[in-house]
């Protein structure tokens, strides 16, 4: 029988230099191979901040490699994958010379380790020291050698240069993100809201964009014990996309005010959409509820066809007054409008193309899905029915398209 593997030691004795981290940065342990690599003791590295132990040069003006390997760990943290660096120069204090440093260039890998939650727990960072290997092709052979080491240095600074301007790249890219989610928050500010209890309102930004997108949700308060709920889609991401929501947003929630149902809303909408740059394809549907006559009436701008799900899951689809996108066609026309009754307890669901389009696949396949979903979950209250039904369809973590989700216990 073989011996149970002590894994501790196989860590202690490997030749290539480990370093463990936590999230924080904080050595957690260090094997021996690192500690010979850089002359340290474990009781000098674990329990320190990465870079507190080994800083960059202060006397070195170009000195990266806090900056490198810094933006190289937050890669691996964020995206939970492994990151092979370029060979780096990256000087260490000199043991027992405070002040001073010594010249080393080291060859690194990043790879995270996942926790039982799938959450990134500790980071290895395994270097290899190739001082010596750089120092010979710097100082040793002929012409064609030394002219190619010349081409290596111009390449390293080229490489050091391009590495900052991603670092710049990297943090104007955060501050749009800061900015987007902000303004994105404000957008979707709904005070109407706050009175409907049974109403659970939903939105994940699209995998890989800047937390916003151009899909919103509202509902309006109405006379006589009506409201109306509405969800709209912008074509395109980012910034833009977000401000052109924002205007088309508001846009129809004073015209949902202002006016006797839904077509018209979506009329002065597509009006409105004409004046307004990069406007032009949105899709939007709106429904007004009056709970006093139990009905609904709808009206669509090219956009899916809201659900309304009855007590005992039977769904329908609401697709009797589907028009095209806003500014589809060059005159105005009105739009059509559609009613129907609904029963005490029954639940209406209005969606974005996200929840249900898929690549290479037929939006009905998407909308049976959908449906069969809805069935199942239709006993539950409006935020467990929300929650669920991003799960059931594969979105809650995120979709290649944003979405946004309304759903209405009638």
């Amino acid at each position: 029988m073989k011996p149970e593997l002590d894994y501790r030691a196989l860590f202690a004795a490997t030749p290539s230099p480990y370093l463990v981290l936590g999230t924080d940065l904080v050595v957690v342990d260090v094997n021996d191979a690192y500690c010979q690599a850089t002359g340290r003791t474990p009781e000098q590295l674990v329990g320190q901040h990465l870079f507190v132990a080994f800083p960059d040069n202060p006397a070195d003006s170009m000195a990266d490699g806090v900056r490198n390997l810094g933006a190289s760990l937050a890669r691996v943290l964020e995206s939970g994958r492994a990151d092979t660096m370029p060979v780096q120069r990256y000087d260490i204090p000199v043991v027992h010379r405070p002040g001073d440093f010594e010249e080393r260039w080291w060859s690194p890998i990043n790879t995270p380790v996942h926790g039982p939650d799938g959450e990134v727990a500790y980071v290895i960072h395994r270097v290899e020291d190739v001082t010596d290997f750089v120092r010979t092709r710097r100082f040793h052979g002929g012409p064609l050698a030394q002219r190619a080491q010349s081409m290596e240095a111009e390449l390293y600074v080229r490489a050091r240069e391009l590495q900052r301007l991603n670092d710049e790249l990297r943090a104007a890219h955060a501050r749009e993100r800061q900015v987007a989610v902000t303004l994105q928050e404000a957008m979707l500010h709904s005070p109407d809201l706050a009175r409907h209890a049974d109403v659970a309102v939903r939105y994940l930004p699209a995998v890989g964009s800047l937390n916003v997108c151009g899909d919103w949700y509202d509902a309006v308060d109405l006379a006589d014990g009506r409201f109306a709920v509405a969800v709209g889609d912008v074509v395109g991401h980012g910034l833009e996309a977000a401000t052109v929501m924002g205007m088309l947003r508001s846009a129809l929630s004073a015209a949902s005010r202002a006016v006797t149902g839904p077509a018209q809303a979506l009329e002065v909408l597509g009006l409105y959409a004409r004046s307004v740059d990069g406007a032009l394809a949105t899709t939007a549907v709106t429904v007004l509820i009056d709970a006093r006559s139990k009905l609904i009436i709808y009206s669509s701008a090219g956009h899916p066809p809201p659900v309304l799900v009855g007590a005992d899951g039977a769904c329908r689809l609401l697709d009797q007054a589907t028009d095209p996108p806003l500014g589809a066609r060059p005159e105005h026309v009105p739009r059509p409008q559609a009613g129907t009754p609904y029963h005490r307890g029954d639940t209406l669901v209005l969606y974005t193309d996200g929840l249900v389009e898929r690549r290479d696949e037929d939006i009905d396949t998407g909308l049976d899905r959908l449906t069969a979903a809805l069935s199942t979950l239709s006993r539950l209250g409006p935020q467990r029915l929300a929650d669920a039904l991003l799960a059931r369809l594969g979105v809650s973590g995120g979709a290649r398209d944003d979405v946004a989700l309304v759903v209405v216990r009638l």
